[in-house]
């Protein structure tokens, strides 16, 4: 496709697709003239990711392209790729000791048997949210903390079953982005329903309605 066709598809204009060719976000198409080129879905998609990672993630275009060259290099190492994708630091660039950084998550981690790198920021966020409770007098700390990392567990579950079936990097790393940025308020939404429904059932004195069944597939 020219880039015209492009820019109408991607919904990316001409001037921003001609900036990410300059500063190495998207690769050359490929050239039919001295100054034409032609360009394929792998830049349809390409584009799509760096939207994602610009306006949805927030990053930088000179911080996208470092996501994009690292995704490049492990290209064929999927938990790698979703890794980088997050934001999480990879063994070896100068992450922390986890238990010592950021010992309640260390601990909420290692109650739950998880597998998670020492560079991954939610440690951080973990440890500097219950500091923050216990300020104010709350007391708060990672064990209370476990009924809501089994939720969460099943809720990663679900997240990567999602992109189990999308083969093409590219694809499974925008889908990733989307689902786990794009869904985060909606998942905040929802709890601020259900805890009025649970008010509702326990304070209000009309007892909680009855529940229908779950549709067919889902956990009960």
């Amino acid at each position: 496709m020219r880039i015209s066709e492009l820019s109408r598809r991607s919904g990316v204009p001409n001037a921003t697709i001609k900036y990410y060719l300059r500063e190495g976000l998207l690769p050359p198409g490929r050239a039919t003239a001295a100054t034409q080129a032609e360009y394929d879905e792998t830049h349809l998609r390409r584009l799509r990711l760096i939207r994602a990672l610009t306006g949805v993630r927030g990053l930088s275009v000179a911080e996208a392209k470092q996501v994009l060259d690292a995704m490049t290099e492990h290209r064929n190492d999927t938990h790698e790729l979703l890794g980088i994708e997050f934001g999480i630091r990879p063994a070896g660039t100068g992450a922390p000791d986890a238990a010592e950084a950021h010992p309640e998550a260390a601990a909420l981690v290692d109650a739950m048997g998880w597998s998670v790198s020492a560079g991954n920021p939610a440690r951080q966020t973990i440890d500097r949210t219950l500091e923050t409770l216990r300020s104010l007098d709350i007391d708060y700390d990672w064990r209370a903390l476990l009924p809501y990392a089994e939720l969460a567990e099943r809720t990663a579950r679900h997240d990567l079953d999602r992109i189990a079936a999308i083969t093409d990097p590219l694809e499974k790393a925008e889908h990733a982005v989307l689902l786990t940025f794009l869904l985060e308020p909606a998942l905040m939404a929802l709890r601020r329903l259900a805890q009025e429904n649970e008010s509702t059932a326990r304070h209000t004195g009309e007892g909680p309605a009855a529940r229908p069944a779950p549709p067919e597939g889902r956990d009960r």
